[in-house]
């Protein structure tokens, strides 16, 4: 490709709306350019790289065994309600109305359509199992789309699901699965980790990954043990419990009494007031799960984790009560709520509030709160499960001998086992040897494949701009005649141009009439992996190499230079 007829508009000032490494980069480098607010133009280079990713997760895909497929993006209203999804999906979904007011969605996911085409198209266990992927735009309506390409509202991804007939046959797949998406990430050159996680709002059961770009800027806390390999999203993460300090059981504990706590409703305020640590605190927060009211309990050091506890009620939806309805439903006014003596209303408790032997909590009324609470004497939760978020120095579940610290990733990769969750609500069933109606078990495999180019970035970049892995990279090799006006030097950069191009490698000339300085910049700026300057000794055949990597820069001779490059290029 030559660059002076290409349309790469490269930006020296960085741009106001770009908050992170590779929005600012994507921006500047010519990659992508906004069209509305969460919405982007891939221009030649970024598309360039954007079918390089598709390429490298096609061929893995294939190699696991899956068949591509090509689905519609406009996807009928039916299918949804099916589900139910229509009306829990909430705002995020594009609804639109056709010509004949029929109702339909822009896909934000796919597990509708391809179960009603498994429904239609398999029926008999002889044909599973079977694993099918697109490569598509998918569209959603984020509240606030931010980052760039990270959390836009048009994005492409790569959805693949699997369908079985035991939960032993998903488990392979499964597996296979997670080695193709390691064999993914590897190969775009990224730094990751497999994480535990949560199905989210697309739902399943059983084991659940997230495969993680570790970054900085990344939206997901990643929690990590500092001795052995667990690591498991934020609302996944789950700790050893230890019992909270100075609180050991003893074998009499006095009766409730109660304590006059004016204008203390937070935990902050009790602790400074009574003089006793946040965990002996019994933390009392009210929710709303599907519209009705649920009481959840942590200790006062601790944070509700509304994921693991919208998860344990089987709820679709879970919010916040405001104080109106707390006060209505419950008869207490807020900041002084508290498990002893509430009826008609489900109590969960997290485990490790349960065993604070002798607690504080609100007593219900105004500027009171009730010490010397224990729970099974003085009040009987419903539930007791983990419902809180881990806490860095917290004991890793999986060993003895680590501890929890907190890293921050970016979510490129999902897989988990989604049962019969879509498939006994759309009826695709299969006969099995008996010929009797089976539900078909379902996996979900998904990646998002423009937020890897965000991924990348962040991962590979400099002062100077990005610097793309090779397998990836717009072009391996950038070749820059220094003065294009100089016969010599053209003639042997044309030269070189064409036998590396005839070798199968891509190549970026920069033939425009611009300063040294300007190529040189917008060469480190647009990442290219290779360069070759063609400059005053090249009537001595001599050329500079660069490595835009390491920064390493040797002068070598036009052969010497065609050599290394295939060796590495074609070597990779």
């Amino acid at each position: 490709m030559r660059q002076n007829k290409m349309i790469l508009p490269t930006l020296r000032e960085v741009p106001k709306e770009a908050e992170i490494t590779s929005h600012r980069l994507m921006l500047r480098a010519g990659i992508i350019r906004q069209l509305a607010s969460g919405i982007y133009t891939y221009l030649p280079l970024g598309y360039r790289v954007l079918k390089k990713v598709e390429r490298i997760v096609r061929e893995e895909m294939e190699r696991a065994g899956a068949q591509e497929l090509l689905f519609s993006a406009l996807q009928p209203a039916e299918l949804w309600h099916e589900t139910g999804r229509w009306d829990d999906y909430g705002p995020e979904l594009v609804r639109l109305k056709d010509r004949h007011q029929r109702d339909f969605v822009l896909g934000p996911t796919h597990e509708e359509v391809i179960t009603s085409l498994v429904k239609q198209e398999i029926s008999s266990y002889k044909k599973l199992p079977v694993t099918l992927f697109q490569i598509q735009t998918k569209y959603r309506d984020e509240r606030r789309p931010r980052f760039g390409v990270m959390r836009a509202r048009e994005f492409v991804m790569k959805d693949a699901y699997s369908f079985h007939t035991s939960w032993d046959d998903l488990d392979v797949t499964y597996k296979t699965m997670y080695r193709a998406y390691s064999n993914i990430f590897t190969r775009l050159g990224m730094f990751f980790r497999p994480v535990e996680a949560n199905a989210g709002a697309i739902g399943g059961e059983g084991e659940n990954h997230e495969f993680m770009a570790m970054a900085a800027v990344g939206e997901d806390t990643v929690a990590v043990c500092s001795h052995c390999d667990y690591a498991a999203n934020l609302e996944k993460a789950e700790a050893a419990e230890t019992p909270a300090a100075g609180l050991q059981p003893s074998d009499e504990i006095p009766v409730m009494e109660k304590l006059h706590t004016p204008d203390t409703k937070t935990i902050d305020q009790l602790v400074a007031a009574l003089g006793v640590e946040a965990s002996a605190f019994l933390k009392t927060l009210v929710y709303l799960a599907d519209g009705k009211p649920v009481v959840a309990i942590v200790r006062g050091d601790h944070e509700i984790n509304e994921a693991k506890l919208k998860d344990l009620l089987e709820a679709t939806t879970l919010e916040m009560a405001n104080d109106t309805t707390i006060e209505r439903t419950l008869g207490a006014p807020v900041g002084f709520i508290g498990p002893v003596g509430l009826k008609g209303v489900t109590i969960v408790i997290d485990k490790s509030a349960a065993a604070v032997a002798n607690g504080i909590t609100g007593a219900n009324e105004t500027d009171t709160h009730i010490r010397n609470v224990v729970v099974g004497r003085d009040f009987t939760p419903d539930r007791v499960a983990d419902i809180r978020n881990v806490v860095e120095g917290d004991k890793c579940p999986n060993c003895t001998e680590g501890t929890l610290e907190f890293h921050r990733g970016i979510e490129c990769g999902h897989i988990f086992k989604l049962g019969t969750k879509y498939s006994s609500k759309i009826g695709a069933t299969y006969l099995d040897e008996n010929q009797k109606a089976q539900d078909i078990i379902m996996g979900c495999y998904g990646i998002g494949i423009s937020r890897c180019l965000a991924a990348v970035i962040e991962q590979n970049n400099d002062e100077g701009g990005i610097i793309w892995p090779l397998s990836v990279a717009p072009f391996h090799v950038h070749v820059i005649p220094v003065n294009v006006k100089d016969e010599a030097q053209m003639s042997i950069a044309d030269n070189l141009y064409r036998r590396l191009q005839a070798q199968g490698i891509e190549v970026l000339i920069d033939d425009r009439d611009e300063r040294p300085g300007v190529k040189f910049k917008d060469s480190d700026l647009i990442g290219i992996p290779l360069r070759v300057t063609v400059g005053k000794r090249a009537g001595e055949g001599i050329v500079e190499f660069k490595v835009r990597k390491t920064g390493e820069s040797t002068e070598v001779s036009i052969e010497q230079a065609f050599e290394e490059i295939t060796g590495l290029v074609l070597g990779q």
